[in-house]
C-alpha cells in the first residue's frame, strides 16, 4: 500500500494535519526536599478510581493526570495545564509534582511504598501481582503516555484513493499497523531527543540487580526501565497477530491480563484490550516519552507537534524489511540510544540524515511549510546531543545532582500554580467566575466539554447526568422568563412592589429629551441615574445633593450610551450590600465600596489610582477577583463633584471617591459580611428572589442602619436591583473579609450525587 500517493492525493490534502490526541501523565508526588510523599491520594478529589482527570498509578504517592480528548495539541494542553493546576492545589500545601520520570530517593523497605489503595479490590490485587512480578520500585517511573488518532476525514479520503481494501475497517487496522511498526523501528529518534531519564537516585536498583553505567539518555526507555519479562514476544505483523499473541500469552500465565503488556506502542480499540477485535484500532498509544523537567507540564507543544509531523511521516515512509525484523532492529537500536551518554554522538547520523530529509521532501510535497521550524530545531540537535532533554539535564546533574533539579524545578512549577490562585491556567482568557467554576467541576471529576468559549457556555457530564451551565451560575433551575425579568429593572421594580417589598420610586425615559425635561422634578433631590436593561453598574450616576443641568445632562448620556431607554429613581439612603441567594439560601453578602483612592499629600489622584492597579488581584474583563480603577467621564464627573481634577493632590488621608455606585466591576473594593448580618435581612433577600422565581441571583439590597431588625414591609431597607448571572470571584477573593466558594455551591446544587 503506498500511503505516500494517497496523502498527495487532492481530496486528503486538506485533512492531513488533522488528528486527535489525548495524554495521560504519571508524576510522583514528594515533599519540597524530594521526599517520597506518605500522604494519601488528596481527599478533595474525590473518588480516584473514576475520576476522569486524575487517578493514581501503581502507588499512593503516584498521580496520574488524564485530558479529554482534544482536536489539536493546544486543546489538549490546555486541559492539561488546567488539570494540572487543579492537582498541584489540592494537594497538601506542602508538596509538589516530581518533575523527573526517574523516581526520588526511594525507601529502603518495600513495604514503605504504598500501593495506591483503590475502592476496587481487582485492582488493588492486580498492583500486588506486579509488585511481586517485576518489584515495586520499577513501578515508580513515570511518564508520559500520547494517544494518537488520524483524523476520521483524513482515514475516509485514503481510504476512498485505494482499491486494494474493501472495507474501512480493515484499510484502518493496516494503516495503524503499519505506523506501529514504523514507530517501533524509528523511535530511537524519539529517545534521542526526548529522552530525560539519565540517572537513576538511591533505592531504585537493589543490591542484586545489574545496572548500567550512568548516565545515560534515557533509563526509563532502556531495559532498565519498567519492561515485560524476556518471554513476553507480541508481533506487530498484523492486528490479528497481535490479539493472537497477548490472548495467548494471558492463557498460559505469561501475562496476568491483557493490559500487563508493555510497549512503547499499544493497540487501542476502546477502554479495554477485549475492544480490539470488535472496534478494530481507533487509535494508538505512544508511551515512550520521558518527563521533561524543562517544560511545567512534563511536556510541551512545540515537542508534541513534533512528534505529529512524524507520525504523518511514519505513514508517508515505507517499512524496509519484514514486519517482525522491521520491529526487532528497532527495538536493538532503540536499546543503543537510549543507554548512550547524553553528551556523546549518536551512531545512526546517516540513517537521521536520512529521516530529516524524507521529513523535508513530505512537508514540501503536502505544503506543510508551517512545520519547517520545528523541524530544522530537531534536525539541529541531531548533531548536537548536549541541545537534547538528556544533554541539557546532564549539564546542570554534572556540575549538581539529579534530586537537586528535581527540587529546584518541582517547587518552581510547584509556585507558580499559586501565583494567581484565582485563575486556572489553560482557560485564563475565559470570565473569573466561569475560571473558578470550571476548577471546582475538574476537582470534584465531572466531565466538562466548552460548547463555546466567548460565551462561556459548558457541558457537563457524570455517569447519564448532563447539564448546560453559562457564565458560571445561568443553569436549568432558573426557567427562561427568570433573567428576562431581572434584566429588566422595571419590570423587577414592578415585580417586588407587588409583592410587598420596598424598592425606590422613579420613572423611564426612552428619549434624553423627555429625560432633559424631567430635570425640574430631580434638581433638588438626591437620585440616580441608569440604564434600563444592563449590569456590571455601567452607565450610573448618583447624585446625593441635586445635580446642575449640565451635570444631569452628561449623566444621561453616559446611561443612554448602555441602554435604548434609562431609569431616574430617587436615591435611597444607606450602605449597598450584595447578597448573594443560591437555591433559598443567602450564601453570601458583600459590602462594595466605590472605586476610590486614599490621599498620601505628595502625590495626585492619578497617581495614586496606578499604585492601587498593582494590586495582583486587580485586573481586567472579570479575569481578576477586582477591576483595575479607571479614570473615565463617569470619574471625572465624581472628582468635579468634589471640586477635583485627576492631577490634583488629595491631602494626606483624604478619601476621594471615584464612584458613586460601588460595584466591583467599575473598580470597587469588595468586603464580605456574611457573618455580620441579622437573619432578617437574609429572609428578606430570599423571599425577594423567591418572589423573582429564582433560584440563583444577585439582590442588592440599601440599608441605613443594620444594627435595626429588618422589616418586609418597611423603610429598614430598598431593594434597588436583582442580578440573574451575579458575579462569584468577587465573594471567592474579597478585597477583605472571609472567601465565599459559591462556584463550588452551584456544582453542588447541580450534582448533589458528587458529593455524597
Amino acid at each position: 500500500m503506498k500511503f505516500k500517493e494517497l496523502l498527495q492525493q487532492k481530496n486528503a490534502r486538506p485533512y492531513v494535519m488533522a488528528a486527535r490526541f489525548g495524554l495521560e501523565k504519571e508524576s510522583q508526588r514528594t515533599t519540597f526536599d524530594g521526599q517520597l510523599a506518605t500522604t494519601d491520594h488528596p481527599e478533595v478529589l474525590g473518588n480516584r478510581s473514576y475520576h476522569p482527570y486524575i487517578q493514581t498509578d501503581f502507588s499512593e504517592s503516584q498521580m496520574e493526570l488524564i485530558t479529554p480528548v482534544a482536536n489539536s495539541i493546544h486543546e489538549m494542553m490546555r486541559y492539561l495545564a488546567a488539570i494540572h493546576d487543579v492537582a498541584l492545589r489540592s494537594m497538601n500545601k506542602h508538596e509538589m509534582l516530581w518533575p523527573l520520570s526517574m523516581p526520588p530517593k526511594l525507601p529502603l523497605k518495600d513495604e514503605e511504598i504504598k500501593i495506591a489503595k483503590l475502592d476496587q479490590f481487582e485492582g488493588i490485587l492486580y498492583r500486588r501481582y506486579l509488585a511481586r512480578e517485576y518489584g515495586k520500585r520499577k513501578q515508580m517511573v513515570s511518564g508520559i503516555h500520547f494517544n494518537f488518532e488520524y483524523d476520521i476525514e483524513l482515514v475516509e479520503q485514503l481510504f476512498s484513493a485505494q482499491t486494494e481494501y474493501e472495507t474501512i475497517e480493515e484499510f484502518k487496522n493496516i494503516l495503524y499497523m503499519k505506523v506501529s511498526r514504523n514507530y517501533l523501528r524509528y523511535r530511537w529518534l524519539i529517545t534521542y531527543l526526548f529522552g530525560a531519564s539519565p540517572v537513576s537516585e538511591s533505592g531504585y536498583f537493589t543490591d542484586r540487580e545489574e545496572r548500567p553505567k550512568e548516565p545515560v539518555r534515557s533509563l526509563r526507555n532502556s531495559s532498565f526501565g519498567y519492561k515485560n519479562n524476556e518471554d513476553v514476544k507480541v508481533s506487530y505483523e498484523s492486528l490479528q497477530h497481535y490479539i493472537n499473541d497477548i490472548h495467548r500469552m494471558v492463557e498460559n500465565g505469561i501475562l496476568s491480563e491483557e493490559k500487563e503488556f508493555y510497549s512503547a506502542v499499544r493497540l487501542r480499540g476502546g477502554k479495554q484490550m477485549a475492544d480490539l477485535p470488535k472496534t478494530g484500532i481507533r487509535y494508538i498509544e505512544l508511551r515512550n516519552l520521558d518527563l521533561n523537567p524543562f517544560a511545567p507540564l512534563g511536556v510541551d507543544e512545540e515537542s508534541l507537534e513534533f512528534i505529529h509531523l512524524f507520525m504523518l511521516y511514519l505513514l508517508w515512509t515505507d517499512e524496509k524489511e519484514a514486519p517482525n525484523d522491521w520491529v526487532a532492529t528497532g527495538d536493538f537500536l532503540n536499546e543503543q540510544v537510549a543507554l548512550g551518554h547524553p553528551f556523546s554522538q549518536v551512531k545512526l547520523l546517516a540513517e537521521g540524515d536520512r529521516i530529516f530529509a524524507e521529513m523535508d521532501e513530505m512537508i514540501e510535497a503536502l505544503g506543510l511549510f508551517r512545520s519547517k521550524k520545528s523541524l530544522e530545531v530537531h534536525r539541529a540537535q541531531l548533531r548536537t546531543p548536549d541541545l537534547t532533554i538528556a544533554g541539557k539535564m546532564w549539564t546542570i546533574i554534572e556540575s549538581n545532582s539529579n534530586q537537586e533539579l528535581g527540587i529546584i524545578f518541582g517547587k518552581e512549577y510547584q509556585g507558580m500554580a499559586f501565583e494567581r490562585p484565582y485563575q486556572l491556567a489553560g482557560f485564563r482568557n475565559m470570565e473569573l467566575s466561569t475560571q473558578l467554576f470550571l476548577f471546582d467541576v475538574i476537582q470534584k471529576g465531572v466531565e466538562v466539554e466548552l460548547l463555546d468559549e466567548a460565551e462561556q457556555f459548558l457541558k457537563l457530564k457524570h455517569n447519564d447526568h448532563i447539564e448546560y451551565v453559562k457564565n458560571a451560575n445561568m443553569t436549568s433551575k432558573d426557567s427562561y422568563i427568570v433573567p428576562l425579568i431581572m434584566e429588566n429593572k422595571t419590570v423587577t421594580k414592578k415585580v417586588l412592589a407587588e409583592a410587598g417589598f420596598t424598592v425606590p420610586g422613579g420613572d423611564e425615559f426612552d428619549a434624553i429629551e423627555q429625560a432633559e425635561q424631567a430635570y425640574v422634578k430631580y434638581a433638588e433631590k438626591a437620585f440616580v441615574i441608569k440604564p434600563k436593561s444592563t449590569n456590571y453598574g455601567l452607565g450610573i450616576t448618583i447624585f446625593k445633593e441635586g445635580a446642575s443641568l449640565a451635570d444631569y445632562t452628561e449623566a444621561l448620556k453616559l446611561a443612554f450610551k448602555e441602554d435604548s431607554a434609562v431609569l431616574i429613581e430617587e436615591f435611597l439612603p444607606g450602605t449597598e450590600y450584595r447578597f448573594f441567594v443560591l437555591d433559598d439560601q443567602v450564601r453570601a453578602i458583600m459590602l462594595r465600596v466605590p472605586a476610590n483612592v486614599v490621599g498620601d499629600g505628595i502625590r495626585s489622584v492619578e497617581a495614586l489610582v496606578a499604585e492601587k492597579n498593582l494590586d495582583p488581584l486587580r485586573g481586567t474583563h472579570h479575569r481578576s477577583p477586582l477591576e483595575l480603577i479607571q479614570l473615565g467621564d463617569v470619574e471625572r464627573l465624581m472628582l468635579k463633584e468634589q471640586n477635583l481634577l485627576t492631577t490634583s493632590v488629595p491631602e494626606k488621608d483624604q478619601i476621594v471617591y471615584l464612584r458613586e455606585n460601588s460595584n466591583v466591576s467599575t473598580g470597587g473594593d469588595s468586603i464580605d459580611v456574611t457573618d455580620n448580618f441579622d437573619d432578617s435581612y437574609k429572609q428578606i433577600a430570599i423571599e425577594a428572589v423567591q418572589a423573582l422565581g429564582a433560584k440563583i441571583c444577585g439582590i442588592d439590597l440599601i440599608v441605613p442602619d443594620k444594627s435595626v431588625k429588618g422589616m418586609k414591609n418597611s423603610r429598614t431597607y430598598g431593594i434597588i436591583e436583582a442580578n440573574f448571572n451575579p458575579a462569584m470571584h468577587m465573594h471567592a477573593y474579597p478585597h477583605s473579609g472571609n472567601g465565599r466558594h459559591l462556584t463550588m455551591d452551584v456544582l453542588k446544587m447541580l450534582y448533589p450525587e458528587v458529593f455524597e
